[in-house]
């Protein structure tokens, strides 16, 4: 499998096929009750990323959404569902996606990871769902539940992921020969490294990188690709 036009980014980006049949034939209160779980999910990342998990009180979340409390608990029972339903759809169903493509792509692999690192980024790191890697570092060891949650839908497959990538680019040749489970964290690091930034200091002029984030991001993807090659060029 190649990529489509629109690169690795297109492939997960791409909003999805809503079938228009289905959507015309809905009552205006069919359609507004299929979509309230996302803004639901809309309105709790939001105040978790402003306020942390333990500061959010579900009525804040159900007051942001436009609803009553008990519609928020009719779709998600507790304040520990409703996160581990934000952990999913705003990072497990990418990383999910990632790894379908990865499966099925030809090519470079120097390419998809640099690829992938920037879809990441456009999906996740330029938004609000990036603060909640923040939220996991800082509250994680206070919600152990919720921690091996994180671990189990995004720490674990983003390590499986990248791992099995760099494990195929040394099995091609395109990869020198290197510890994985290092060369993974390394990878993982920059863009780590970015959203925690932007969710703590970023706002500050004083600490503002002289480039973009998603520049950044490409020039640290570049330095550490090319210190993967077998043969740099």
């Amino acid at each position: 499998m190649t990529l489509p036009p629109a690169g690795v980014a297109g492939y997960i980006t791409d909003p999805p096929v809503i079938n228009a049949a289905t959507l015309a034939n809905a009552t205006p209160r069919q359609r507004r009750k299929d979509a309230r779980p996302q803004e639901l999910l809309a309105a709790a990342v939001d105040l978790f990323v402003e306020k942390g998990f333990a500061a959010t009180r579900s009525e804040e979340v159900a007051a942001r959404a436009g609803v009553a409390k008990g519609t928020l608990y009719r779709y998600y029972p507790s304040k520990e569902e409703l996160f581990k339903a934000v952990v999913h759809e705003n990072l497990g169903v990418h990383i999910a996606e990632s790894a379908a493509l990865a499966a099925q792509y030809q090519g470079s692999i120097a390419e998809l990871l640099a690829q992938m690192m920037q879809a990441w980024w456009a999906k996740v790191g330029e938004g609000n769902a990036g603060g909640i890697s923040k939220i996991m570092l800082v509250e994680a060891r206070n919600f152990p539940e919720l921690a091996q949650f994180y671990v189990d839908e995004v720490i674990a497959p983003s390590k499986a992921l990248l791992g099995g990538l760099v494990e195929r680019g040394i099995r091609a040749g395109e990869f020198r020969e290197v510890p994985i489970e290092a060369t993974v964290h390394m990878l993982i690091a920059p863009m780590l490294h970015l959203m925690l930034h932007e969710h703590s200091f970023g706002e500050y002029d004083v600490c503002a990188p002289s480039m973009g984030a998603a520049q950044m991001l490409e020039a640290q993807m570049s330095l550490l690709l090319h210190g993967l090659l077998a043969r740099p060029g």
